[in-house]
């Protein structure tokens, strides 16, 4: 693993873009003061990597689908409904994902860990902090694989054309008390003003929800403002869990057209990790897939697997076992009553000072972006570091 010391960026900076979770206490040791170097050949094969890994959960969605198999996948049956129309809506644009891959680097093959299709996070540190990193240190800006912001603006557009029949405004909305999301929130929302949208922002408490008109927010002259669409920084399946009735009144306002919900309900076929298992099933020996079961590990005996929850998110109630199926390492979390997916343990690149790196490749149309996270524990979670990189022969 080749590295670059840098010098951190100063605290103004995240206080000039109002993103204080950045330097709060919280985040003490979040941002590293390291890039990790890649090679120009490397920078193209995670391009092509997430390309291809998009192709192959297209493909695998569309099987499941076809062959009546949402119930394996551990969606709630309250959401099958809205995942099969917006799938079937090819308005339904898909705005961005971030794969998770093993490997890249020191000759260490590239292989997808996970899709993180619905609600993926990490967008300032990859689209902007990594890049003013650069910059603050001196290192020409185009020395890096990340073009997630003009990625993302290209695809409000893409939205745009896609429905040109619906007024160009939009409303985003996170869950109070998670500051990290208000600030993903924040670019994704930078990016579609610079595509043209009208934007606004409030918290998804604040949401008035009509099944007979569609979304409205509370506007500055005392009343509300329609809007036809609605980017929610939270998961699908927590409607389906704890607000079963709200995700009733969105499916009918989506069916209905009052309003268009981002991401769309399908992106839950690529979240759901029993899709791992499907592609696997149907493209035995990909060079990116890792094999995958939603069964016992038989067959998996000779080398070490994970264990993981199907919709579990940061690193919970993951375990990995040895080849003698021995738990070395678990999470815990409060998805322990989910179905199961066995996926054999990757080779995961290391440093010196022994931290396991996960490489991020963001999509939105095509890849279009890396970032980097980093933990001593070889279960990557929510306390991993984030680490920029560089591209340089």
């Amino acid at each position: 693993m080749r590295k670059r010391s840098i010098i951190n960026l100063p605290n103004a900076v995240f206080q000039d873009l109002g993103w204080d979770y950045f330097i709060s206490e919280d985040a003490a040791d979040y941002l590293t003061t390291e890039l990790v170097q890649i090679t120009p050949s490397e920078q193209e094969a995670f391009f092509q990597a997430g390309n291809t890994a998009y192709e192959l959960m297209v493909e695998t969605a569309e099987y499941v689908l076809r062959n009546n198999l949402l119930d394996t996948m551990g969606i709630p049956e309250n959401l099958h409904r809205l995942v099969r129309h917006t799938w079937e809506d090819d308005r339904q644009l898909h705005l961005y994902g971030r794969f998770d891959f093993a490997g890249g680097t020191d000759g260490l093959p590239i292989k997808l860990l996970e899709f993180n299709a619905d609600t993926a996070t990490s967008i300032p540190e990859t689209a902007i902090i990594q890049w003013a990193q650069l910059r603050a240190n001196g290192i020409g800006e185009t020395m890096q694989f990340n073009y997630v912001f003009e990625a993302l603006t290209d695809n409000f557009r893409r939205l745009q054309s896609l429905n040109p029949d619906r007024e160009a405004a939009i409303l985003f909305s996170t869950l109070k008390g998670a500051p990290e999301d208000d600030h993903n929130a924040h670019v994704l929302e930078m990016a579609a003003r610079e595509a043209g949208f009208e934007t606004a922002f409030c918290y998804a408490d604040e949401v008035i929800f009509s099944e007979f008109n569609g979304i409205f927010a509370p506007n500055n002259q005392g009343g509300t403002t329609q809007y036809p669409y609605w980017f929610k920084l939270i998961p699908w399946e927590f409607f389906a869990w704890d607000e079963p009735e709200l995700l009733e009144t969105l499916t009918r306002i989506v069916e209905r057209g009052h309003a268009m919900v981002l991401n769309p309900a399908y992106t839950m076929l690529f979240q759901s990790k029993a899709i791992l298992a499907y592609a696997w099933s149907r493209f035995k020996d990909h060079p990116i897939l890792l094999a995958c079961s939603l069964e016992e590990p038989i067959g998996m005996q000779l080398h070490p697997f994970v264990e993981k929850v199907v919709l579990g998110r940061e690193g919970a109630n993951v375990a990995i076992f040895n080849r003698e199926g021995i738990p070395t390492a678990v999470r815990d979390g409060h998805y322990a009553n989910q179905p199961k997916v066995y996926q054999r343990m990757a080779d995961m690149a290391r440093d010196v000072q022994e931290h396991v790196y996960q490489a991020g490749v963001f999509f939105a149309y095509e890849s279009c972006g890396l970032g980097f996270r980093r933990s001593k524990h070889p279960i990557i979670d929510n306390a991993a570091q984030f680490v920029g990189h560089m591209v340089e022969p």
